[in-house]
Order: structure tokens, then sequence, then C-alpha cells
């Protein structure tokens, strides 16, 4: 019978809870650390507010907090930074915020004048509300981690994703020659020849321009992709305008079939049924974000990284290496 905690010999105790957003991945997570999900009482109050009470002392637990920042962004980051004081004000011995999709992480830079740096603003709130330490996976840009007066680790996905190719590679679904992997932007092609690298695949590149939020428009693809079968990756989907646009034009340039791969599947507004009427065969996300009741089984593959996250909360708990997981290679920017 699983309990609600490990302890260490010198009476530390770790234990997990898991806010709304990210039930199902915290009970697995959970689970593979051989302990029960604790228990907490999290609800919306009619007028907006957010309520949390823990169902069990957290006094001088090492306390994990499974949160995705997802849609409903503003409410699930609200509902993690209320978890996080909840904790502390209960004596929690030390709290980590495990944010497998990092809410706001685009909004990392002043792209124009005026504009907020919203990922870092993020960072101070849970600072603010006492947070020691966050866990997150492949965030959009590098520079998020430096937002933090705090240790961050950072975990990816990436091994899980290419691992999923390899089998199919070996099982003769994929084309044991010829793959080539497409970065959707220069931005992303550290990250995609990663990938590659993992797949023995050559490389090309897509160039892209955003005139406005949640739109690019394809202008370069630079790279051989004529009878190979590629794979575009990307750390995300969100709209999946970029990514059937990309795929469209490697298909025009000579690919015999497009996949796509991605960490989050954030799938906004009409991405499902962009991506079923796009040339792509097949993509494949994580469960990072709980996957929505319209998702099509037959052409969206979901991945759990209930293993990763389960390894990295155990390593901190027991003060071991997070980047001996990924063998050094989890710093992809």
């Amino acid at each position: 019978m699983s309990t609600s905690s490990i302890d260490r010999e010198d009476s530390k105790r770790l234990m997990v809870f898991a806010g709304r957003a990210s039930q199902p991945l915290g009970e697995r997570i959970a689970s593979r650390l051989g302990i029960s999900l604790g228990e907490a009482t999290v609800k919306t109050f009619a007028n907006g507010e957010i309520y949390c009470k823990f169902e069990e002392s957290v006094r001088g637990a090492d306390v994990f907090l499974v949160q995705s920042t997802s849609r409903p962004v503003n409410d699930n980051l609200m509902e993690l930074l209320i978890m996080i004081d909840a904790a502390r004000l209960a004596s929690a011995h030390r709290i980590t915020a495990v944010i497998p999709w990092y809410g706001y992480s685009r909004q990392d830079k002043k792209s124009a004048p005026r504009e907020p740096i919203t990922a870092k603003l993020v960072a101070e709130l849970l600072q603010a509300a006492g947070v020691d330490r966050v866990l997150t996976m492949d965030l959009h840009a590098g520079q998020v981690q430096g937002f933090f007066q705090i240790p961050v680790d950072h975990m990816t996905a990436v091994p899980l994703l290419a691992d999923h190719f390899q089998e199919r590679a070996y099982s003769g679904d994929l084309l044991d020659e010829g793959l080539v992997v497409v970065s959707p932007d220069a931005g992303r092609a550290k990250l995609a020849n990663h990938f590659a690298e993992k797949l023995g695949a050559t490389l090309a590149v897509l160039t892209k321009q955003r005139p406005e939020h949640n739109e690019a428009d394809i202008t370069l693809l630079i790279g051989d992709v004529q009878g190979r079968t590629a794979i575009l990756i990307d750390d995300m989907i969100d709209t999946a305008g970029t990514l059937c646009e990309g795929a469209r034009v490697v298909k025009e340039s000579g690919a015999e079939r497009v996949f796509a791969a991605a960490t989050h599947g954030l799938f906004s507004r009409d991405a499902i049924d962009k991506l079923r009427r796009s040339v792509i065969q097949e993509v494949v996300i994580t469960d990072t974000i709980s996957a929505p009741e319209s998702l099509d089984e037959d052409m969206i593959r979901v991945l759990s990284v209930d293993r990763i996250l389960a390894d990295s909360v155990h390593n901190v708990f027991c003060d071991e290496s997070v980047s001996e997981i990924f063998a050094g290679e989890n710093q992809l920017f």
C-alpha cells in the first residue's frame, strides 16, 4: 500500500500535491515515486476567488506542487501561487514548484517599446509567494532561468520524443534512410540539430516573419527534404499556424511524408482542425498540458513525461544531480 510521503533516514519527508490543471500528471508522478498524491482541497468561490487547504500536515516536509500554467493561464497561475503560500504558512521545509508548462514564457524580452517582460514578472510572483525551487520543462527561451534568484532545474522531453521516432524507424514504419529534422525557425535550430543527432538525421531550417502575434509567414526553406521523411520539431504547438504552413512548404519541396513533434500541446483556437486539414501525418506531443477532449487520437499521439518528472523530483529530494538524468543534455539553448 502506498503512503502519502517518502521518509529519508534524516526524517526528511517528500510530499507531492497537484493543482487542478495537472491532477492526472501529478497522480502518475506520485505513483512512480511509490506514494499517493497528497490530499488538498482546491476550489473556486462564486466570485472567482480561489481557495486552497492541505488536508494533511506538511510541517517540515519537502513539498512538490505540480501545476502547469496552461489555459486558463491566469487562474492556474494564481492557484499555484495560493498553493505555495498555503504550504509556506503551514511550515513546509522546502517548496518546489513543478511547472511542466511555464506560462508567459514567450514574453521573455521587450520586442517593442512599452512592452512588459511578463516571464520575469511570473518569476518574481513565484518567489514572492515563497517558492524555494522551480522544476520546469522545455522553456521557450533559456534566459527565463536567469529571471529567478532561486535554483531552476530545466528538464527536456527531447529524448522521449526521439525514442518514439527511433522505435518507429526500427519497426520499419519510418524510412530507414532519408530522415530530415526541420526547425520551424532559426531560433529553434539548436534544438532541431540536437534532435537530428539523436535520430541520425539531416537538418533543415525554415525562416519566417511574424506580421502579428500568433501569425507567421514562411519565407525560405534551407536544406534538402526531397524524397525524405520530414519531422518538424518545436517546443510548443499553440494555434498551429506556423506548423501547418511549414509542413505545407516542406511537402511542396518534395518531402514524402511529414510528421511533427513538440513538448507542449496548447492547441488554442482551431488548432486541432488546422492539423486535421494539414499535410501532417502524425503529431507527437507530451502530457505537460492536459489534452483537450476534442483531441484526434488517430492523428495526435500523447507521450507521458511522468517518469522524467518523477526522476527529477526524486533527485532533488535526495540532493542528487538532475542533469545526470539527461546525461547533461538538458540545456538545449
